[in-house]
């Protein structure tokens, strides 16, 4: 049809609109193609189970990326030592991945880089005009050894990445004023891209701290499970469970301050929270070694029929709590959706006093937990 039109007669007037909507109607189709899988990527991208999961490559390509625009801008402009631009780079945004301390430590780094740049062009100003090679020296090891001596405690970045810049911006003091300079410019280049980048696609403490309380509590619950199995389960396997608990409860620690940042919760709120579970895996400790033995029939039938209700009641609060984290049913939280306490038809035997009584205070501190998750869940549940 198109090649009919271009080849009608000279003079004739040529209608284009059936071009034009003969053309669009190939395009579109296309283009909503394109735009259906760039949305898809998108989703992909910011699924925060996704992104959670894939923390540590997104982190990597987010940092190549803003290597390549380094690189990128520092060879296009032709910028003397560009390296240093890129170098600013990993040293402002390598080690940051989450979103609550990139905005803190990435400010002190680039603070402190600042600091240093202007320390190292004072010392390359002293060796150009009073030419004391001496004084140089003694001037980089007064402002080195004061940035180490704070570089221990608060503000210990800013302190470190001062005393780096000094050497990168000055050398030794015999680097040239314009060298000093340019490279200068290249660690405020490096600096502002690296802010840049930091925030292109934040990875959240918060979801890293949600989806590791929703392992927490579920390896919680499969801990229960192994002591009240019907099957006597060996001493080290429950060891090895607890381990892994106590350990993946140090790694909670560490993502705490972060999250209080971004989600303006306070740190004693979430302390209340890590010292809930701390105590619920102890108790959990406590109770593998009171368990009964595995030639006592008595008692071990007595765990699973008279007290089949409370440990159904604690095995669907932990997995509930789970749930409402890692998937964010906040209703899961709430009281009515634990199942009820099972009541006892007969006294326990006397070797299991001990242990019924754990198991009530057991419930008691993961109900209390609960309570705080709910308390939050407005905060956390983004």
């Amino acid at each position: 049809m198109c090649m009919g039109l271009i080849l009608a007669r000279p003079g004739a007037a040529v209608d284009w609109s059936p071009v034009w909507r003969r053309c669009l109607s190939m395009i579109h189709p296309l283009f909503s193609r394109i735009l259906s899988i760039w949305r898809g990527m998108l989703r992909q991208v910011q699924d925060p189970a996704r992104r959670y999961r894939h923390a540590n490559l997104l982190h990597a390509v987010r940092v190549a990326l803003g290597l390549l625009a380094s690189i990128a801008l520092t060879t296009g402009i032709n910028l003397p030592h560009g390296e240093w631009a890129s170098i600013t780079v990993l040293v402002v945004i390598g080690g940051l991945q989450h979103h609550g301390n990139i905005r803190r430590k990435a400010a002190e780094r680039a603070f402190g880089t600042l600091i240093g740049a202007a320390i190292g062009l004072l010392v390359i100003l002293q060796q150009s005009y009073l030419h004391q090679p001496l004084l140089s020296y003694l001037l980089i090891l007064v402002a080195c050894g004061f940035c180490a001596y704070h570089a221990i405690g608060k503000g210990g970045y800013i302190a470190l990445l001062s005393a780096i810049t000094i050497l990168i911006v000055a050398g030794h003091g015999d680097s040239p004023m314009a060298d000093g300079l340019w490279r200068s410019v290249d660690v405020l280049v490096g600096i502002a891209i690296a802010l840049l980048f930091s925030f292109a696609f934040p990875l959240h403490a918060t979801y890293s701290w949600r989806y590791k309380l929703a392992d927490v509590l579920r390896g919680c619950a499969r801990t229960y499970a192994l002591i009240v199995t019907p099957a006597f389960v060996e001493k080290g396997e429950l060891q090895a469970a607890l381990v892994r608990l106590s350990a993946q409860l140090v790694q909670l620690r560490t993502l705490m301050p972060w999250v209080a940042r971004e989600i303006k919760v306070s740190a004693a709120q979430l302390e209340e929270i890590q010292h809930g579970l701390r105590v619920g895996i102890s108790l959990l400790e406590v109770l593998a070694a009171m368990r009964p033995q595995a030639g006592d029939d008595e008692a071990r039938m007595f765990m699973q029929q008279q007290l089949a209700g409370e440990n159904r009641r604690l095995h669907d609060m932990l997995i509930g709590m789970a749930r409402a984290l890692r998937f964010g049913t906040v209703a899961r939280l709430q009281e009515d959706a634990v199942a009820a306490s099972g009541q006892m038809a007969d006294p326990a035997p006397p070797q299991l006093g001990g242990y019924v009584m754990l198991l009530h205070r057991l419930q008691n501190e993961f109900d209390t937990l609960r309570m705080h998750l709910a308390a939050t869940a407005d905060r956390w549940n983004i």
